[in-house]
């Protein structure tokens, strides 16, 4: 799988840009501000349509301007694909793949497959809950288009359900409206567990041999998936799943009213990461944490692999100069492969480690 060519009109520091990839290392470089991150994003949304830096599709949008594309030729399953995404001030989107429209977002991630790391993704196991939720996530909806939909229908239905408990003190009838809301979370929540369940017992496989080679066999990482506590056994059957689901939003109905929030549901799932039995979280040095972050989204490239057969599109973004030379020296020796894009502000620090194409941004310019 790689990406072969990408043209940029209007998106962000880019006015009109071609550009052309090896089909290995991708070194890309210049200072601060400049676009490299930009370039990186644009290749993250053709796999899914969505972006971890921007709140709407109008921020990728050059400032001025009304609308913005993302163009590119792509190989991938030993097909080639093209993809195109307009982007539009004040209306929705637009997506053809092969010329021809998409009907869901969704359908990119059949073609291109990314593995997004930057320097916040280090603090992934000192941040709280959400930011592992948020990786499972974008891990999963790029492998399972029926969790991407479970996901989308959960969100829809948790932002319903918050604004009847918000409103509910002074309109009572809302309550009425509250079982349909709570069996339609049931029913995506667990489509959400049987997937999350299955994909962190990978993880824990993966990262833990990751995490002991970098760490030269001294410490042992483990990670625990958790869940709705009424939930006994998130590998269960789904209709089993649904009733324990709706068995947690009974036992929360008050709470849920006297505090008007939604306190019920896989919205609050997180990763339990420990190393060599202690909470990394709270005890972990800044070295093991990190060690233990590069761990997860190397475990996550593996998975993609073992899934897909194919291997992902690996973005490293600055990542490199956030870590000491031997957590640098690892990370390089597992890129080998598939397609690597590197962003770096100076080409000689990385000395020869990565050999490939090397690309200088400047004010919105490619060389």
């Amino acid at each position: 799988m790689r990406i072969d060519r990408l043209i940029l009109q209007n998106f962000r520091n880019y006015v009109e840009q071609t550009v052309t990839f090896a089909p290995d290392s991708n070194v890309i470089v210049g200072e601060n501000a400049q676009g490299k991150t930009n370039l990186l994003e644009a290749i993250v949304y053709l796999s899914c349509a969505r972006s971890n830096r921007a709140r709407s599709d109008r921020e990728m949008i050059r400032f001025g301007e009304k609308e913005a594309r993302i163009i590119s030729e792509i190989d991938s399953r030993d097909r080639q694909f093209s993809i195109e995404i307009s982007l539009y001030s004040g209306r929705r989107r637009k997506i053809q793949i092969n010329k021809v429209p998409a009907k869901r977002a969704s359908e990119l991630s059949g073609v291109l497959g990314t593995v997004f790391f930057c320097p916040e993704d280090l603090m992934l196991i000192r941040d709280g809950a959400a930011a592992r939720r948020r990786f499972m996530d974008q891990s999963l909806a790029q492998l399972r288009p029926r969790y991407a939909a479970a996901l989308a229908e959960y969100n829809r239905l948790y932002e319903h359900k918050t604004r009847i408990l918000r409103d509910s003190e002074d309109h009572p009838a809302l309550r009425e409206t509250l079982p349909e809301f709570n069996t339609g979370m049931a029913i995506a929540g667990a489509v959400l567990i049987h997937y999350r369940a299955r994909f962190c017992a990978r993880l824990a496989e993966y990262a833990a041999a990751s995490h002991r080679e970098c760490s030269g066999g001294r410490e042992i990482l483990t990670l625990q998936y958790e869940t709705v506590k009424s939930i006994e056994d998130p590998f269960a059957e789904q209709g089993v799943l649904i009733e324990q689901l709706l068995e947690h939003q009974r036992e929360h109905e008050q709470a849920e009213f006297a505090s008007r929030l939604c306190l019920s549901g896989p919205h609050k799932d997180d990763i339990d990461v420990e190393i060599g039995g202690e909470s990394a979280r709270q005890y972990s040095s800044q070295g093991q944490t990190r060690t233990a972050a590069l761990s997860l989204k190397l475990a996550e490239r593996d998975i993609y692999q073992e899934i897909t057969g194919q291997s992902p599109i690996l973005l490293l973004d600055d990542v490199l100069s956030e870590l000491d030379p031997r957590r640098q020296e690892f990370v390089l020796n597992r890129i080998g492969g598939g397609q690597v894009f590197i962003t770096c502000c100076e080409e000689d620090r990385l000395g020869s480690l990565v050999a490939g194409k090397v690309l200088h941004v400047s004010d919105g310019e490619v060389r």
